[in-house]
């Protein structure tokens, strides 16, 4: 926290008071009925960066709305049917969290607070179903109102630009990948590249959430989405290429007895040289770019009939070294247009990367949504039931806030730990929210004595808002504090309203506790089992596919899969390296079958015929693995595949003869790394 804690957490705090301030005096002095509504939204929007608060904002008004609409829809027709209204409350914000779970950007958001914003409004006030329209108009009012003040204040007063932000992180995420291809295509190799592996994922999913908040920011010199898509797009090529470089390398290594040839030593030092810095002038740097990849096609040996194992293990090499130069200058010169003011692509390359550029594909865990939105379904279900079965009056309170922390925490791993520190946030509030209601405000006259009374607790808990580590207390604190018997449209003395509120706060938290502890038991177990299934049906299905293949999609999918891998394995301690290893493996999989899905639709049917076995082999390997058990891949695969680089290394056409070679030993190097050579004379039938 003391890193945190400085002028930027200090300016966050004071215009988190002033929208909260703004918010609470407006809404008090247009006479809305809940202004604490207001109070609180503009604290719960509020986020450093303006472009944030804004996409959060808008975010946050039509959930607001859905919600409102939803509430208003269902209570005069299930009024008289408690049972069923609850069924329906229930099955709207689980539908809701199912959506949101899918989405996986800030744009959730707007799911989640479509689905909790029915139950504010229908729980609390589901004893005056003639009055439910008035009572949802008044809390999109007062909703609308704090979002509206958050908005104006963090928009305008010293608004801390979302363009900085991404152009920072871009900087080092570029610095970071550079760093990793230079040590990934060392001769020699290098400790610790699965953490930057890590990273490198993990930086390139935080790319893809930044730049959703783009279109919201107020700079004028924000960088277009697409040009983020196309940064995305090419650092994205640059882990399946590094690995595949080191992966040659070693193979290289291992065939010449510990070593490899002079020149290619010394190609290797050079691109690795210019990798790590390249010129920023962008004229010298694709001179120099151009030069090395000059130098990898002057020395690929011919593919052709009779090849040796070690000359197509130098054709591979010098093809995916070449590609990752390449890569690595398009990074730089995506970079170069992000900074510039011109709209106008920086080089002709660009203008290409630019072109018809769209959302990135993210993995969708079908499967955990459906449990997520199963457990806000039996949460208010059930919290329903024991609602409705007991009598309590303020139960629906509890209920309230029970499904509100489902949903918000669904798409966590282990929900309990934010939900214990709302636990802890909210009984801090109750003790301090006890000694404002009681102790101080009986004192208070006017709204100036009122704002003085708030101001100490409320700027150190927007401080503390700031810091990762204690916002998970801070938050709740102050939405306690919120109380509406503390912040009403007029002064209450009523103890026994305030603590049977408590009560039922607590009750509702502790309620969501038990619950997302019997429903998530196994939740990162699980995730990393679905995730590592989807990413092997994903290469089963797409190996059979006839239509063209998708491989950048491909790609980002299977990246966004590594990094959502490498927290959940650290979270269970299981992180030996080697699932993240063979989720690298698969995405180079992943690609080759692309490559050789291009080559089986441009060539005749029996030409292809060598390749449709391959490709059904490995659809049917990837089909039946086991995540607990997972099996090598059969030999009589590895038999089809070099029956296919021996029949295709005849081809006549040249380009055809080096893509199938490229793709068909990139796919028996991932699937059978610990193989013999390739031998020519397996074309024949002599057995592997």
């Amino acid at each position: 926290m003391s890193e945190r804690i400085g002028w930027p957490a200090a300016l966050f705090s004071l215009k988190c008071f002033a929208a909260g301030m703004l918010a609470l005096y407006l809404a008090l002095s247009i006479g809305l009925e809940r202004p604490y509504w207001a109070f609180l939204t503009s604290y719960i929007v509020a986020q450093p960066m303006a472009g944030a608060v804004i996409s959060k904002a808008v975010f946050r008004i039509v959930g607001t709305l859905v919600g409102a609409m939803f509430a208003v829809a269902v209570v005069p027709v299930l009024v008289n049917a408690p049972e069923l209204l609850s069924l329906a409350v229930a099955s709207w914000l689980a539908f809701c969290v199912f959506l949101s779970l899918l989405d996986r950007t800030s744009r959730s958001y707007m799911f989640v607070l479509a689905g909790y914003s029915a139950c504010l409004i229908v729980f609390p006030d589901v004893d005056a179903p003639e009055a439910i329209f008035t009572v949802a108009a008044l809390r999109v009012q007062e909703i609308t109102l704090g979002i509206l003040c958050g908005s104006l204040v963090h928009g305008v007063v010293f608004p801390g630009s979302i363009t900085g932000l991404l152009l920072a992180r871009v900087d080092a995420m570029l610095r970071d990948a550079e760093r990793w291809s230079h040590d990934a295509i060392a001769v020699e190799p290098v400790e610790e590249l699965d953490a930057e592996r890590k990273r490198l994922a993990q930086d390139i999913t935080e790319l893809h959430q930044l730049s959703v908040h783009l279109p919201f920011d107020i700079s004028r010199l924000a960088p277009r989405v697409r040009t983020v898509r196309a940064m995305q797009d090419q650092l994205s090529l640059l882990l399946p290429l590094g690995a595949a470089v080191e992966d040659r390398l070693a193979a290289l290594r291992q065939a010449s007895g510990g070593g490899v040839p002079a020149p290619v030593e010394a190609l290797i030092a050079d691109a690795r040289a210019w990798i790590v810095d390249p010129d920023d002038d962008r004229t010298a740097r694709s001179a120099a770019a151009d030069a090395l990849i000059a130098r990898c096609a002057a020395m690929e040996p011919a593919a052709q009939s009779g090849m040796g194992w070690a000359d197509m293990m130098r054709l591979s090499l010098f093809a995916r070294l070449s590609t990752l130069i390449a890569a690595h200058r398009d990074c730089r010169d995506l970079y170069d247009q992000m900074v510039t003011h011109s709209r106008q692509p920086v080089t002709p390359r660009v203008a290409e990367l630019l072109e018809g550029r769209r959302n990135r594909e993210l993995h969708r865990d079908y499967a955990g949504a459906l449990r997520g939105a199963f457990g806000a379904f039996l949460t208010v279900a059930l919290g329903c039931a024991l609602w409705i079965g007991s009598g309590w009056k303020d139960g629906g309170s509890a209920v309230m806030l029970a499904g509100v922390f489902l949903a918000l925490f669904s798409a966590a791993d282990n929900p309990l730990a934010p939900l214990k520190g709302f636990m802890v946030g909210t009984i801090v509030a109750s003790l301090l929210g006890a000694v404002y209601g009681y102790a101080i405000m009986p004192r208070l006259d006017g709204f100036l004595m009122l704002a003085a009374a708030y101001a100490p607790v409320l700027l150190l808990l927007g401080a503390m808002m700031a810091s990762p580590r204690w916002a998970g207390i801070a938050l709740p604190t102050l939405l306690g504090l919120g109380s509406p018997v503390l912040l009403g449209d007029h002064y209450v003395n009523a103890f026994a309203s305030y603590a049977n509120g408590t009560v039922a706060q607590l009750v509702g938290i502790w309620f969501a506790i038990i619950m997302a502890g019997l429903l998530q038991s196994a939740g990162v177990e699980g995730a990393i089992r679905r995730t590592l299934r989807a990413g092997w049906a994903d290469i089963a299905n797409r190996a059979t596919l006839m239509s063209p293949p998708d491989v950048r999609g491909w790609i980002n999918r299977m990246l966004d899969r590594i990094a959502l891998l490498a927290p959940r394995l650290a979270a269970t301690r299981a992180d030996s390296g080697q699932p993240l290893y063979d989720a690298l493996r698969d995405l180079r999989t992943g690609v080759a079958i692309g490559e050789l899905r291009h080559l089986r639709i441009d060539l005749p049917a029996g030409e292809a015929a060598p390749l449709a076995d391959v490709l059904s082999g490995v659809s049917a390997y990837y089909r039946g693995l086991d995540p607990d058990v997972p099996a090598p891949a059969r030999r009589e695969l590895l038999h089809d595949i070099d029956e296919a680089i021996g029949r295709l290394s005849h081809h006549p056409q040249p380009g055809i003869r080096r893509e199938a070679m490229l793709a068909l030993v990139s796919l028996r190097r991932n699937l059978f790394p610990d193989s013999a050579a390739y031998r020519a004379a397996l074309l024949t039938g002599e057995p592997a």
